[in-house]
């Protein structure tokens, strides 16, 4: 069953309640999403760290609710 938007928004907010957070509906199917995720938990971070810690926001829906997911994450401009 495919994650609505709702319910991916939800779960990155929740681990990222600071962040500036846009989903985007790739290809209008709930399964593929593009987020871009501007947060200060990123900062002095690789961009794998980064991702990790999306992921585990996610807590495990990544590869079965949710198939695909495209990130894009930064930290705030000073």
């Amino acid at each position: 069953m495919p994650m609505p938007v709702e319910a991916l928004e939800a779960c990155l907010r929740e681990g990222f309640p600071d962040a500036t957070i846009e989903i985007e509906d790739l290809a209008g199917d709930g399964d593929h999403y593009k987020a871009r995720i501007v947060s200060v938990a990123f900062a002095g971070l690789p961009r794998v760290r980064q991702h990790q810690l999306v992921y585990a926001a996610l807590k495990g829906r990544m590869g079965g609710e949710l198939h695909a997911l495209a990130l894009e994450t930064s930290t705030p401009a000073a």
